[in-house]
């Protein structure tokens, strides 16, 4: 219990940085502008729902019952949940929720369009290297696996072991485990911001542990405004801000979940074609899009193509832009963002 409570309170500082800049409106605004928010602890991370209206206060609840029913759809750790029972069926074809059917379908999709570089099956991986806790705590008892360990596992690791059909799944290789870690939030964001229109607000900031959704802009009409924060800045410096309104903004990097050893950084971005970190010059990418599991995938996606060709996928995709963050900490700017938004000098 101790460990989830450091969890929380860690996750809300890293969190107050996009409070602050899109809160930045409310002085002045009338009682309708004022923001009602609910929070809660779901899929491992501190989750903030915020309307701006007074008479919508009363769906954010619902949006609360909404994120416990997916996690207890799509957690790989909670007992019961479709993910869970997946992954301990040894083979045998098991039936699951149509939102999980299909969220493994587009986790493939996207995996395919990495060309194997992100891989939801990649699960016995992340549990080898065991990216658990935050930086204060990243030195603490980790070690590096042994390469024997990590080659044992590579033949696991195949998102074409996944077979779908309908909404009966099956792991034809009964030691391969899924985690859906890096779409999942996103999905997620997407549905309840349908909730949210299907009831009328025009006016919210979804925020699942750092997945963005905006839902409308801000009440007075202007566009929300979310900082990107450095990568290891302890002060939450905001590197760039990006204008969202009725869009996503997703970030993947190797600062979210690390542990350093013997003077190396080890992240939890790993290659499921070497089993260790990814290593390409980049510390982060951020992903603005219409769709927040597609800016989920894509965030992941082009951080472990590297700055080149990760780019080049952005640019190839419609409504959708990107930043990089290089280990120089330049910032590099998809086309549709270049020369648009606010930078500060690292």
């Amino acid at each position: 219990m101790k460990h989830r409570i450091f969890r929380h309170n860690k996750i809300i500082s890293a969190l107050l940085l996009v409070f602050l800049l899109s809160g930045a409106f409310l002085s002045g605004c009338g009682r309708e502008s004022v923001p009602y928010s609910e929070s809660g602890f779901y899929f491992n991370t501190v989750i903030t729902i915020t309307v701006y209206r007074s008479k919508d206060a009363r769906v954010l609840k619902d949006c609360l019952l909404l994120c416990d029913d997916y996690e207890k759809k799509l957690s790989r750790t909670l007992q019961g949940s479709d993910i869970y029972r997946l992954n301990h069926s040894g083979g045998v074809p098991v039936t699951v929720s149509e939102d999980t059917a299909y969220l493994l379908g587009q986790a493939c999709k996207f995996a395919e369009l990495s060309g194997g570089r992100i891989d939801p099956t990649v699960a016995p991986l992340m549990d080898l290297w065991n990216f658990t806790g935050q930086a204060a705590d990243k030195n603490a008892q980790k070690k590096i696996p042994a390469a024997a360990d990590i080659q044992a596992l590579l033949p696991h690791i195949n998102y074409k072991n996944i077979r779908i059909d309908g909404n009966t799944v099956t792991l034809t290789d009964p030691q391969t485990q899924v985690d859906l870690g890096f779409i999942a939030k996103g999905f997620i964001a997407d549905r309840l911001k349908e909730s949210l229109l299907e009831k009328g607000v025009e006016s919210a900031l979804i925020n699942l542990g750092g997945n963005i959704l905006a839902v409308g802009s801000k009440p007075d009409g202007s566009p929300f405004e979310i900082g990107v924060r450095k990568p290891f800045d302890t002060q939450n410096t905001a590197l760039t801000t990006l204008s969202l309104s009725d869009r996503s903004l997703v970030s993947s990097g190797v600062y979210e979940r690390y542990f350093e050893k013997d003077g190396k950084r080890y992240h939890h971005l790993l290659d499921p074609f070497t089993g260790y970190p990814v290593e390409n010059g980049l510390l982060g990418v951020t992903i603005l899009s219409s769709s927040s599991m597609e800016g989920d995938a894509l965030s992941t996606t082009a951080f472990v193509l590297g700055p080149e060709e990760g780019m080049a996928l952005i640019e190839s995709l419609p409504d959708t832009e990107a930043v990089f963050i290089t280990e120089d900490y330049k910032l590099h700017y998809s086309s549709g963002l270049s020369g648009k938004q606010s930078a500060q000098n690292p």
